[in-house]
């Protein structure tokens, strides 16, 4: 069977046309080594690291209700408490559904902690640091740096292994907001706060690349939630006030170190392009028709990607070929 390891991209509700393609990869034999994602793309990432076949990404995706991720107290339901909790705690939502949900399903698999996630490679032996199986993302906006989980939790003065997968997930997942912040203390004893990954790096796609010089032994297959490479390059914000504002800074920096490197055809030949049409991030109330397109979607990217369409743009995949054009 062909090995892979494989980056998922954030994207909220987004990440069921995650599940869509993961399934077609699956399909076609590809078995995953090491898992990385942001946001919904690190909850995904977990629950294929702890071992859930595709068929039941599927059916849990297609289980979840979406609107419990909207949780907090009952004036959260209110404009009044929306932004109090915005004043207060800096999030309206306080994301212990999304923590609770995670460690549920993972319990399933018998996972807890990254110790339960090692990842061994006698050929080519790691640092300790970096022996496991799932890398998330999140951005410590204290430190002004993006932190790969569990491979920097020295920073915080914690064991890697001991530390909870769901809680790092949550972490990532951390919308600015709307998620409150985590909150951590740095090994020093510094207030950290910790925020979405994506604000830094939503699509990690070099973190498992081999160092330059060095052949690569299977490939690393990423999966964006764009429906072409051009897509990532920025988006047209209209500013009319201060919110308008915040939003457009926000859309602006997430994954702007991702958008750095997109151009570059050695990340694109080994991406799939998910058009997610016009769902947004946050549509917790996502319709069971969009839920469908999300993964039919998610399917049909795979497969070009895998099996092209006989036209030269869009060419049959073949590890070997991209390593004669961009790894030799």
């Amino acid at each position: 069977m062909p090995k892979a390891d494989l980056v998922l991209e954030g994207g909220g509700v987004k990440g069921i046309a995650l599940v869509g393609a993961v399934e077609v990869l699956e399909e076609h034999g590809y078995e995953f080594e090491r898992v990385a994602g942001t946001s919904a793309g690190a909850i995904i990432g977990a629950l294929v690291a702890a071992g859930f076949p595709s068929e039941e990404l599927v059916q849990i995706m297609r289980t979840v209700d979406y609107q419990s991720f909207q949780d907090g107290d009952l004036i959260d339901r209110f404009a009044l408490g929306r932004a109090l909790g915005l004043l207060v705690e800096q999030g309206i939502y306080d994301g212990d559904y999304l923590k609770s949900w995670l460690t549920d399903q993972l319990g399933k698999r018998g996972v807890l902690t990254f110790a339960d996630l090692p990842y061994n490679d006698d050929d080519h032996p790691l640092p300790p640091d970096k022996q496991f199986r799932l890398v998330v993302m999140a951005s410590d906006i204290s430190q002004g740096c993006l932190r790969r989980l569990p491979w920097q939790y020295n920073h915080y003065g914690r064991d890697r292994g001991a530390q909870h997968v769901a809680e790092a997930v949550r972490a990532s997942m951390s919308i600015p907001f709307f998620y409150k912040p985590v909150r951590w203390d740095t090994a020093s004893g510094e207030k950290s706060w910790l925020v979405d990954g994506g604000l830094l790096s939503n699509f990690p796609i070099d973190v498992f690349d081999a160092p330059a010089g060095t052949t690569p032994r299977w490939p690393t297959i990423g999966i964006k939630l764009s429906a072409k490479p051009d897509a990532a390059q920025g988006t047209i914000n209209t500013v009319t006030g201060l919110r308008t504002m915040g939003l457009a800074i926000l859309n602006t920096l997430t994954g702007f170190y991702d958008r750095m490197h997109l151009g570059d055809t050695s990340v694109a030949d080994r991406t799939i392009f998910v058009d997610t049409g016009k769902v947004k991030s946050t549509d917790f109330n996502l319709t069971e028709e969009d839920q469908a397109m999300l993964y039919e979607n998610g399917r049909a990217a795979a497969k070009l990607f895998l099996d092209g369409d006989g036209t030269e743009k869009h060419q049959e995949w073949n590890f070997e070929r991209y390593v004669a054009i961009h790894r030799s």
